[in-house]
């Protein structure tokens, strides 16, 4: 069997579906560029049929990535591989990937369909697609539940009809890794032709066995892993690219390879994390903050006589550089510049002067910069151009007294300010914001990351506002939280639909 694993990246269609994680075609061109980069084989770069935003993405990555194979993911519906196959016109690689659901669920309420008619419409999708692509993957979504002796039966058929790929999802996160892994077998053994096609995993995290249930797979026969960075992804997400490369990079006995340089893997890790302002847990696997700190006096004895007592991956096998530069108020444009590159970011001069005003700013009020400050700072510069800016914002609070806030803000050049009282120094600042911005305004969701440097850190707030029947998410930082929550309220409003604010 062959012992090239390919590695299918999502980050940019499952991934991106996270609430409040949505990018622009610009920032999606850099995470692209980042993942060809990294080596993976292929980029999903979207769903082109379910947005103008998603169908100008993929037009764009596919000009802007050279080497990757290029796939826009469809339905089993004509409309939609059309439209895939206009969004892939300039890609040097590219791949439609359609499906439908085959798991007696998905047939009877979803599809209210026959298993006979399943295989009908599946067959149809990937020859319809085939007049427009050489290289057509086909999803059997909720084939996690699906039976074994059905799921064998649409393979064979999608294969036979030129399927290239069969991608064997397990939607819902439900399998146990044995039952996954002897699914994957079952089709090695059983489908005529699979010879013929790549047999892909496509894992969910709900019951946090994505990994596993992707390595049981591939030990048992399947040469893609689709993944996405930092495992981001709808509900409790995706598998996590890092996870399966390391896992294959350290168990050299599965002589299985990869194509990723994996020491790009924490810059890309840290990009994604920061654009998408979606931080990643302390002690996440691989990239989290924690995952080669050692705590214990134990370990820290242990590591020190020698580092493989406890740490079975090099930290610079990932891209962390352990001898990281430290800055502070004095450090230069050149420090700041190495960090951010180490980071994932490359800005140009005029950016990179605008980052560096601003990390002066904060060098000035905090004693030691680091990373995740540097992200806030390097994606501060996508909100200059909102429509609602904050000029000033001065509040008044303590024990026994009533909190009051005055707030100056700009909408489009035009100045307003108002005060207001408040149950705390937070709901004072908002309840002056929404005199201004008249409008019914409801807070859904009120999320502060926790301080864990000390108590002059960067203060990140994650908001959801619902106003007029939909749900804005937005994202701010300061080192004064009350600041950083207006912030975060502020860039909710400049995501509504209303072309006045006012």
């Amino acid at each position: 069997m062959d012992n090239k694993l390919f590695i299918f990246d999502t980050t940019l269609r499952d991934g991106e579906q996270v609430p409040g994680c949505q990018l622009n075609t610009v920032e999606k061109i850099e995470v692209a560029k980042k993942l060809e980069q990294l080596g993976v084989d292929v980029i999903e770069a979207g769903f082109p049929i379910s947005s103008p935003g998603d169908f100008n993405s993929v037009v764009e990555i596919s000009k802007a990535v050279t080497w990757p194979t290029i796939c826009a993911l469809t339905r089993a519906v004509e409309k939609d591989i059309i439209v895939a196959a206009d969004s892939l016109k300039y890609a040097k690689r590219k791949r439609i990937h359609t499906g439908i659901g085959t798991s007696d669920y998905h047939i009877k309420y979803k599809f209210n369909s026959t298993r006979e008619e399943i295989i009908e419409q599946a067959v149809a999708a990937v020859k319809f697609a085939k007049k427009y692509v050489d290289d057509v993957e086909f999803y059997a979504e909720d084939a996690g539940r699906t039976d074994n002796e059905y799921l064998a039966r649409v393979v064979e058929a999608v294969v036979k009809a030129g399927a290239t790929v069969v991608n064997i999802p397990d939607t819902t996160g439900y399998c146990l890794p044995e039952e996954y892994g002897a699914k994957i077998k079952y089709l090695c053994d059983h489908v005529a032709g699979i010879e013929n096609a790549v047999i892909s995993t496509h894992c969910h995290n709900d019951l946090g066995m994505a990994t596993a249930n992707t390595m049981a797979g591939v030990i048992n026969g399947a040469r893609q892993a689709e993944v996405t960075l930092n495992g981001i992804g709808e509900r409790a997400g995706n598998t996590s690219l890092e996870e399966v490369v390391m896992i294959l990079k350290s168990h050299k006995e599965l002589n299985i390879d990869t194509n990723i340089n994996t020491r790009t893997i924490y810059p890309a890790s840290r990009m994604v994390s920061g654009l998408m302002n979606m931080p990643v847990q302390p002690n996440k696997a691989i990239v989290g903050r924690n995952a080669f700190a050692h705590s214990s006096g134990i370990h820290q004895d242990g590591v020190l006589k020698n580092v493989q007592t406890y740490e079975i991956i090099d930290p610079k096998d990932v891209g962390i550089d352990e001898n990281s530069i430290i800055l502070t108020a004095r450090s230069g444009r050149a420090a700041l510049k190495h960090r951010l590159s180490v980071l994932g970011m490359e800005l140009s001069q005029e950016k990179l002067d605008k980052v560096y005003q601003e990390f002066l700013k904060l060098a000035d009020r905090k004693k030691e910069i680091h990373d995740d400050d540097i992200m806030v700072l390097a994606g501060a510069d996508r909100s200059l151009n909102h429509r609602v800016k904050v000029d000033y914002l001065q509040v008044t609070s303590g024990v026994g007294v009533r909190s009051v806030a005055a707030l100056g803000i700009s909408v489009t050049g035009e100045k307003f300010e108002a005060a207001a009282e408040g149950n705390g120094p937070v709901d004072a600042a908002i309840k002056a914001l929404k005199k201004i911005i008249n409008r019914q305004m409801t807070l859904k969701e009120f999320t502060i990351q926790a301080i864990s440097k000390g108590s002059d850190d960067v203060g990140k707030v994650h908001m959801q506002v619902e106003y007029n029947g939909n749900c804005y998410y937005g994202f701010g930082a300061n080192t004064d939280i009350i600041a950083a929550s207006v912030e975060a309220y502020v860039d909710c409003i400049n995501k509504f639909r209303d072309e006045n604010i006012i």
